[in-house]
C-alpha cells in the first residue's frame, strides 16, 4: 500500500552546526524547524574541519559526511574551486538510496542538479547570495595580491556555473531584489522569496539604555575586516561613544588597531551566551557593508535581540525593511556621528519594542516554514 509523506534530502556547503554564521545559520535552523513539522531530513553535508555533529541527529533521519579536498590543484580547473573541491560519487549514490525532493544549499553544493541520473527528481535550490558578484566584491576589499586575483577568477567562474540552477525545480531566495534577477534571467524556473531561517523565535530586545555600541560580525571574512576598519576609521575615532567589537577569528591587524583606541575594545571569538548577552546589553548595533546581495544574517540578529539597530542603506537592500524609530540609516562618516549623539539620549521603550515586533513580522519561521511546506512535494513511498 502506498502513502505520502513529507521527507526531502538536504545538500549542505558545510556542517551546519554550530549555526554561528551566515548562511550555515539559515541551513542549520531550516533543519530544526522542518523536523518540528514533521518532515524527515535525509542531511548530506561536506566536512572540511568542523567534524561529526552528534546534535544533527536530533533532527535528522541519517546524517551522511562527506570529505572536502583542499587540493589547490583544483585552482587551475575550469569549474569554480568551491564547487569541484565538494564533487562526491558516496552522495550521489546516497541520493539515490530515496526518491525524495533534494535542496541543494547554495551555488557551491549544484554540481548535481544536472546529473541524468536525478533529471526526475524535484529539486530545489537555495540562493545565498548571487554568486560572481558576492566574489567580486569581496576582491574589491582584499589586499592580499594573490587572493584577489583568486576572487576575481573564481567570480568569472561562478558567474559561468549559475547557468545550472536552470536544471531545478524551484529557487528560494533569500533577498527581494535577488528574487526578481532570478525570475528574469531563468524564466523557465519557478522562483520565491523565502528569508533566512534563524534562531530567534520572538523579540528579545531590552528596554532602556545600554552604555557602548557593538559592530559584530566573522571577522575572518574579508567584507567584515573591511567594514570593521571603515567603522573605525571614520567613526569610532571620531565619536565619544564607547564600542565593542566582536565577532570570530580577528585578523592580528584588526586587533592592533583596536588596542590603539581608547574607546573601543575587541571580543575576539565570543561564545554563542556571551555573544547574545554583548548585543542585549549593547544600547545600538552598528552596521556597515558594500554588499548588497543576499540577507545580512547578523542584521536580523541585531534586530531581534539588540535595542536600536544603525546601518547604512546597502544592509537593507532587497530586504523590505526600512528605517524607523528603531532602524537607523547613516551613508557616510558625518551621518553615523550625529545618528550616534542622537540615538544615545534615546531610551528603548516598550512602545519601541511593539514596533520592532511588527516590523520583523515577514521573518517569522514558524511563517516560512509553512511557505517551504507548502513548496514541497510529498513523495510516494511503500
Amino acid at each position: 500500500m502506498k502513502c505520502l509523506e513529507k521527507a526531502i534530502n538536504i545538500v549542505s556547503f558545510n556542517v551546519p552546526y554550530p549555526p554561528n554564521y551566515g548562511g550555515i545559520i539559515d541551513v542549520f535552523y531550516k533543519i530544526k524547524y522542518l523536523h518540528q513539522s514533521g518532515v524527515k531530513v535525509y542531511l548530506h553535508c561536506f566536512d572540511y574541519g568542523r567534524g561529526e555533529q552528534s546534535e544533527l541527529n536530533n533532527y535528522c533521519e541519517k546524517v551522511y559526511y562527506y570529505r572536502r579536498s583542499k587540493n589547490v590543484l583544483f585552482n587551475f580547473f575550469i569549474s569554480p574551486y568551491n564547487v569541484i573541491t565538494r564533487q562526491s560519487n558516496e552522495l550521489l549514490s546516497n541520493l539515490l538510496l530515496n526518491n525524495y525532493p533534494i535542496l541543494f544549499e547554495v551555488l557551491y553544493s549544484c554540481e548535481l542538479l544536472k546529473h541524468q541520473k536525478l533529471r526526475n527528481r524535484f529539486k530545489i535550490y537555495r540562493h545565498s547570495n548571487i554568486e560572481h558578484v558576492y566574489f567580486n566584491e569581496l576582491a574589491k576589499v582584499e589586499h592580499n595580491f594573490l587572493k584577489k586575483i583568486y576572487l576575481k577568477l573564481e567570480a568569472k567562474k561562478l558567474q559561468r556555473f549559475e547557468k545550472i540552477v536552470s536544471y531545478a525545480n524551484l529557487i528560494l531566495a533569500v533577498n527581494k531584489n535577488d528574487t526578481l534577477y532570478f525570475q528574469k534571467k531563468y524564466k523557465n524556473v519557478k522562483t520565491c522569496f523565502l528569508p533566512s531561517f534563524h534562531e530567534n523565535n520572538s523579540i528579545k530586545c531590552e528596554q532602556g539604555l545600554g552604555n557602548y555600541f557593538i559592530y559584530h560580525a566573522n571577522l575572518s571574512v574579508a567584507e567584515n575586516i573591511d567594514a570593521a576598519f571603515w567603522l573605525i576609521e571614520n567613526v569610532i575615532i571620531k565619536s565619544e561613544a564607547n564600542f565593542i567589537i566582536a565577532g570570530l577569528n580577528p585578523p592580528k591587524s584588526l586587533m592592533s588597531k583596536v588596542a590603539q583606541l581608547g574607546n573601543c575594545k575587541l571580543i575576539q571569538n565570543p561564545l554563542q551566551e556571551q555573544m547574545l548577552n554583548l548585543i542585549l546589553n549593547a544600547h545600538c548595533q552598528i552596521l556597515f557593508t558594500k554588499q548588497s546581495t543576499g540577507l545580512k544574517l547578523k542584521l536580523l540578529n541585531a534586530l531581534f535581540c539588540g535595542r536600536f539597530v544603525l546601518c547604512n542603506s546597502a544592509m537593507l537592500v532587497g530586504s523590505s525593511l526600512e528605517k524607523n524609530e528603531t532602524l537607523f540609516l547613516a551613508e557616510n562618516s558625518e551621518q553615523y556621528l550625529a545618528a550616534i549623539s542622537k540615538i544615545s539620549k534615546i531610551s528603548f521603550s516598550q512602545g519601541l519594542i511593539l514596533k520592532r515586533s511588527e516590523q520583523l513580522s515577514i521573518f517569522s519561521n514558524d511563517e516560512n516554514i509553512k511557505a517551504l511546506m507548502n513548496l514541497i512535494p510529498s513523495t510516494n513511498t511503500l
